[in-house]
């Protein structure tokens, strides 16, 4: 850095201060120091003016600059960072702008499906209470039509029995003088009451007959003893009306005479029907023909039953015999050992148990295993045993034994060797390890019992 020499023409050059610059900067004007006139020399001289210190100059000179550039360069930062803050105040502003607007949507489609909600919520409200209503009027109809439906019945029924009562009194009062002709005597008048009796009885069984009905006691004796007086009555109004009046006469009061009691039975008969829940011709006709399509259905439905059982036997029997056949050829002497092993043990034919079995003794293995397919499994293990330790398939199947030979006592012949190999000692070697013991010791049981299997 260069500095400005301190004196120009003779005369000091004033310094400038760090306003000096910045309102050189900013194109300000700057007053000048005023510079006062040397002094006249006067008679005694002055003395010498002490020499400028012109490194001390150079040093504050780079002092200011370096002050001002630091204060420049501050300024710049705090108007970068300003502008930046306010580039970060606008960013942030419109993200916000943009949040409140998502918020603003999403709250608007919120708000119309919760509006659309509650439109479909009152529709579905209006659509119950509409169905509701339409229930209700639905049920009073119904129960209107059947209280005008039984209203009408009971009016019919009520109807019926004035008809039949009155009915009866008819056929009494025509019947009756007949009947009192039959019985008059002038010398025994009181014989009248006869006839006014017999029907009296005859009306008075009707009523307990109607008594029973309505207690839901057995009737038929009533109803019979009714039927008996209204028969005599009959008779005597036949047998009188032939002999002391005609025929028309006779057969119109007999036939009175069994009229009313007939008619009043008819009555009752209904009534006792309809209490029993007897049905009706027409209900007695649809139910035989229900009753008459279910048992046709019923027995389609087993004979596709049948059918479908038969044919899953059938099939199930021809796998067999398929399975039998397949075995026999590419099993012949196990098939055999199992037809033996079947007849030695009461089997018809070669069952599961038994075909597993003759597997066992002749194959030595489960039925699906073999010895190719037990050495192929084990050659492909090795393989896969090579492909992961990177070590060759010989040298895996050469060091599967290493401990067991190194463990277990040499061969009884000597060595052909030289010099003979010394002599195993107790120790000098690395037990097995009690996982291994058990190994072993489960891998000879399973050996054995393969052998005893096989005898």
């Amino acid at each position: 850095m260069t500095t400005s020499p301190p004196q120009v023409n003779g005369h000091r050059r004033p310094l400038p201060v760090i306003k000096d610059w910045q309102a050189f900067l900013l194109n300000q004007p700057v007053e000048e120091p005023v510079v006062e006139p040397e002094p006249t020399p006067d008679t005694q001289p002055e003395p010498a003016a002490p020499a400028v210190d012109l490194v001390a100059q150079a040093q504050a000179d780079a002092i200011r600059t370096r002050s001002y550039a630091e204060a420049e360069e501050q300024r710049i930062r705090a108007e970068a960072e300003a502008k930046a803050i306010e580039i970060k105040a606008a960013e942030e502003a419109r993200k916000l702008k943009l949040v409140n607007d998502k918020a603003e949507a999403r709250a608007a489609e919120e708000q119309a499906a919760r509006n659309a909600r509650i439109a479909e919520a009152e529709r579905k409200r209006a659509a119950a209470e509409r169905a509701q209503q339409d229930d209700e009027k639905a049920h009073r109809e119904q129960q209107q039509s059947a209280a005008a439906a039984e209203a009408q019945i009971t009016k019919a029924a009520r109807t019926w029995r004035k008809y039949a009562i009155a009915f009866y009194a008819v056929c009494a009062i025509v019947a009756l003088p007949v009947q009192i002709a039959a019985f008059w005597d002038p010398e025994a008048w009181w014989l009248v009451i006869a006839p006014l009796m017999l029907e009296c009885a005859a009306l008075v069984v009707t009523k307990g007959a109607a008594a029973a009905v309505a207690a839901h006691r057995p009737h038929w004796h009533y109803r019979a003893v009714a039927w008996m007086f209204a028969f005599i009555a009959a008779g005597i109004n036949l047998w009188h009306g032939l002999s002391a009046f005609d025929p028309a006469t006779a057969f119109g009061t007999a036939f009175a005479s069994l009229a009313g009691p007939g008619v009043w039975d008819l009555h009752e008969h209904g009534r006792i029907r309809k209490r029993d829940g007897v049905l009706t011709r027409r209900e007695r006709k649809a139910a035989a023909k229900a009753a008459k399509a279910a048992a046709k259905q019923k027995a389609a439905d087993e004979a596709a039953r049948t059918a479908e059982n038969d044919a899953a036997a059938a099939a199930a029997a021809e796998a067999a015999e398929q399975l039998a056949n397949d075995r026999a050829e590419e099993f012949p002497e196990v098939w055999n050992e199992a037809e033996k092993i079947a007849a030695a043990v009461g089997e018809v034919t070669v069952t599961e148990a038994v075909w597993a079995r003759a597997y066992r003794n002749i194959q030595g293995c489960d039925p699906g295993e073999s010895i190719e397919s037990i050495t192929a499994r084990r050659a492909a293990e090795r393989r896969v045993a090579s492909a992961l330790t990177g070590t060759p398939v010989t040298t895996l199947s050469k060091s599967k034994n290493v401990q067991r030979a190194i463990q277990m006592n040499g061969s009884p012949r000597r060595s052909s060797y030289k010099p003979v190999p010394p002599r195993r000692t107790p120790g000098d070697t690395t037990p097995y390890h009690p996982l291994a013991r058990r190994a072993n010791g489960e891998t000879k049981r399973r050996l054995n019992a393969a052998k005893k299997d096989g005898k």
